[in-house]
């Protein structure tokens, strides 16, 4: 006689379907300013209680509180408002050049700008940063010229990339960005390396890792965990949970029964959980993890709990699977308007200098993009030569490719 139900799994599924309204109460939040802040040395296992709670400085009326809040001066907060504006408009633009075929594809950053540009505000000029697909926040609040991106993204004759990379998978050393893989989870090890490097050099500069919640899934992230934790290695452990992958929910990842942060505190690692649509929030949280690494205290991991507000690519309709309007309804808000209200309530902003600023923006996309077609799209064929093919890739070309290459004639 058998006492045992029949064995079954467990498949995680989101709150909200299309047609269905989502029930965020699954986010776990934290009021704003009530999550304590931890001293740069703590023990990672003393930091288990911020892996669940979620690290907050704006509240609802845009009031900055708490022992998290980083204080800003007037012209870091514009810097910031500048550079989430300015990723916006840049992914509004690029979308329509897609959809206009001067480009193949294109995947935008919207609702997700703070995280990038607050984070990098908090590096030094030097750090490395092992992107994903979302950061391009990165290269615009280190101002890299918006033509270049561009170029990158049309494959034209002056892309500095020459056709060799997807559109959006950018890469400048110069930047301090290393270049995105299409295979997920390889930069999260490769930036541990990257800092480990750097200490084994004696220098003082760190490196940044980024990963999606989704990629959680991967084993290089867990690789990177364990060397990051053994060794010390100075460098930041991003987790950007968007809440969804390509159209699969982030419990399918790992992220019902737990959080993406609490994974760190079980691999050694002190450890956040951050609002991440809070760029005073994102700011802080740098800023503190940027502190440990430096002075030799260890990596940490930040989990930034954000939403992708718009399709996962120009290839997507998330209206398929999600609420379209769910957005919308995202307890955490939009990062932009939060900063707004923020700094509308300092007295050193208003609607009007915010109107100014975005058409001032669009102007300066507007003309870079202009003169990044004057080299070329996809619908005029102005692409790199083929002659690029058999170049910065070896010291000496192999003589079976000098032939190849004269066979083409180029």
């Amino acid at each position: 006689m058998n006492d045992y139900a029949p064995l079954r799994l467990h498949v995680p599924e989101p709150t909200g379907r299309p047609g269905c309204k989502t029930d965020f109460s699954y986010l776990h939040l934290s009021d704003a300013g009530t999550v304590r802040k931890p001293d740069i040395d703590v023990e990672p296992a003393d930091t288990s209680d911020l892996a669940y709670s979620l690290v907050r400085v704006l509240d609802e009326e845009g009031h900055a509180v708490g022992p998290w809040n980083p204080e800003l001066s007037h012209e870091q907060l514009l810097r910031g408002l500048r550079a989430m504006l300015k990723t916006r408009i840049f992914d509004a633009r690029m979308i329509t050049a897609q959809r206009q075929k001067k480009l193949s594809f294109y995947m935008q950053c919207l609702g997700e700008e703070a995280i990038a540009v607050a984070h990098t505000m908090a590096l030094h000029d030097g750090d490395m940063c092992f992107p994903t697909y979302r950061q391009q926040g990165i290269l615009i609040t280190r101002e890299y010229p918006l033509v270049e991106m561009i170029c990158q993204l049309l494959s034209n004759e002056a892309d500095p990339l020459k056709g060799r990379q997807l559109p959006i998978m950018y890469s400048s050393k110069a930047a301090g960005f290393f270049s995105i893989s299409g295979n997920l989870a390889t930069q999260f090890i490769q930036a541990v390396g990257w800092g480990m490097a750097s200490a084994i050099k004696g220098d003082t500069k760190i490196a940044s890792a980024w990963i999606g919640d989704g990629a959680t899934a991967e084993a290089d992230f867990h690789t990177a965990l364990t060397f990051a934790h053994v060794y010390r290695a100075p460098v930041i452990l991003n987790v950007v949970n968007n809440q969804w992958a390509i159209s699969t929910f982030q419990a399918i990842a790992g992220g019902e029964g737990t959080t993406f942060a609490n994974r760190g505190v079980g691999c050694g690692i002190a450890s956040l959980r951050v609002d991440g649509n809070d760029v005073l929030a994102v700011h802080a949280a740098s800023q503190w993890a940027a502190e440990r690494a430096r002075r030799n205290l260890g990596p940490s991991l930040i989990e930034w709990v954000t939403y992708r507000a718009g399709p996962h690519s120009t290839s997507d309709d998330p209206s398929k699977y999600r609420p379209a309007d769910d957005y919308s309804h995202f307890p955490l808000g939009d990062p932009i308007a939060r900063l707004k209200q923020h700094m509308v309530g300092l007295g050193i902003w208003s609607e009007e200098q915010h109107e100014a600023l975005h058409k001032e923006l669009e102007g300066e996309i507007i003309s870079a993009q202009k003169e990044a077609e004057s080299h070329g799209s996809l619908l005029d064929g102005h692409v790199p030569s083929a002659a690029s093919m058999f170049e910065d890739v070896y010291a000496e070309l192999p003589e079976h490719l000098r032939r190849q290459r004269q066979e083409l004639g180029v």
